[in-house]
């Protein structure tokens, strides 16, 4: 249990701690275009990332790890004009994970996060539904609906909601899985009169692994949401 932790540990330390453009608050400074860039990099960045195969966790089943993921902005210009710092190339988005199974294939999930360097904080939850719960031969098939919400941006009201199919198959320790879905993203302005809210749909698809190593689980996984790539990594236990 030490090791693991100390695993842990250093795969926190690797999350770099100024990488956020600092605080977003001169969503003022924007015209309606760049609003919309702005949030659709959000959304990409900010939607929900399960980065877990379909195979449902059983009703004494947890999932609960430290994710890391690196999305590549595709409109450095609106977030430079948005915030009060310099936009970064790649947004750094850490995440607690946990994960928990229910009965009848059913499980539930939750994240938690604080960007570093910047006022940046999200919070999302899934409920995810094995169709084909997968065995020996036949693979998992799961229908995922997620939700993430955005605090600590005083002019950003922002949220997204999701609905995915994941498909994943075991073999032995190794367990790849791919999805696709739409992601529906609600960003609308606080106390700003020179943009308006903007409401929209992006596609989404993604390819990932997990290895379960005795207690200590590793899965990544690559996505893309809209025109915007993200890379994630998860570290923690899987049981």
């Amino acid at each position: 249990m030490k090791r693991t932790l100390a695993f842990l540990a250093v795969f926190l330390a690797t999350i770099p701690s100024t990488n956020a453009a600092d605080d977003i608050d001169q969503i003022n400074q924007l015209i309606q275009t760049d609003f919309r860039r702005l949030s659709e990099d959000l959304g990409a960045a900010l939607s929900y990332k399960a980065v877990i195969p379909a195979t449902p966790l059983g009703l004494t089943g947890f999932d609960l790890g430290v994710e890391v993921t690196a999305t590549q902005l595709e409109n450095r210009d609106a977030w430079d004009r948005a915030s009060s710092g310099t936009a970064p190339d790649t947004l750094y988005v850490p995440r607690l994970h946990v994960h928990k199974g229910l009965p009848a294939g059913f499980d539930v999930g939750a994240f938690y996060t604080s960007v570093p360097g910047s006022n940046i904080k999200l919070w999302g939850a899934e409920l995810r539904y094995a169709i084909i719960q997968g065995g020996t031969i036949t693979p998992a098939l799961g229908l995922r609906g997620t939700y993430s919400k955005l605090s600590g941006v005083d002019q950003l009201d922002f949220h997204t909601k999701g609905l995915e199919l994941v498909v994943s198959k075991g073999f032995v320790i190794f367990t790849p899985y791919a999805g696709v879905g739409r992601v529906w993203t609600v960003s609308e302005p606080v106390g700003v009169t020179n943009v308006s809210k903007e409401e929209f749909t992006q596609g989404k698809y993604f390819v990932g692994g997990n290895v379960n190593l005795g207690l200590i689980n590793l899965a990544l996984e690559a996505d893309k949401t809209g025109d915007a790539t993200s890379y994630g990594a998860k570290l923690g236990f899987r049981f």
